[in-house]
């Protein structure tokens, strides 16, 4: 089982009931899924980026990411229906687990003039998207050998029904938000 799932299961569950008042350990917050998304618009102009970032979400995610195809055409971006524009994959369970340990506790601190992610990147519903400029945060991504820096998203989906118990449930696993929020 994974770490965090394991810490999750026997304290932050706990606590994060009595802390958001609710009568039932089901009803606290967790993880659903995460979902890993890079554009591809290299694609268009470069036949070997497709295969590249395949390969780089892969490693990153431990699972074969699916393509994405674009589902009309933009004449303004030089895209037709039917183009292989994107690649995402949906992480659950253990690896979903892992891969959330690995994020908070690995990739975030290795960002190059981190200053925290913003709280205001909810959605309304307790999820969170983070975007990542630099792929090579990742412990798997060989710094020397990549043809060019990509970024991708990541969103955090989560059972909260609100974006202050997502806020709860990311802080009780140290989700490093920026702390001076003042914004009216």
């Amino acid at each position: 089982m994974a770490r965090l799932r394991e810490e999750y299961n026997k304290k932050i569950r706990k606590e994060l009931t009595k802390e958001l008042e609710h009568s039932n350990l089901m009803e606290s917050p967790t993880l659903s899924k995460i979902v890993i998304n890079v554009g591809a618009g290299a694609a268009l102009k470069e036949a070997e980026a497709l295969e590249d970032i395949v390969d780089i979400v892969t490693k990153i995610s431990g699972q074969k990411p699916i393509i994405n195809k674009a589902r009309k055409a933009v004449s303004s971006f030089k895209v037709r229906e039917g183009m292989e524009i994107g690649v995402s994959v949906t992480l659950r369970g253990n690896r979903m687990w892992e891969f959330f340990d690995k994020l908070v506790n690995i990739v975030l601190p290795r960002t190059k003039d981190f200053r925290g992610l913003d709280v205001l990147a909810f959605d309304g519903a307790g999820n969170y998207s983070i975007g990542i400029e630099d792929h090579t945060v990742f412990p798997e991504i060989d710094a020397n050998n990549i043809r060019r820096v990509r970024s991708l998203q990541v969103t955090i989906v989560t059972t909260a029904k609100d974006d202050k118990s997502g806020k709860a449930f990311l802080d009780k696993f140290g989700f490093p938000f920026k702390k001076d929020v003042n914004r009216g």
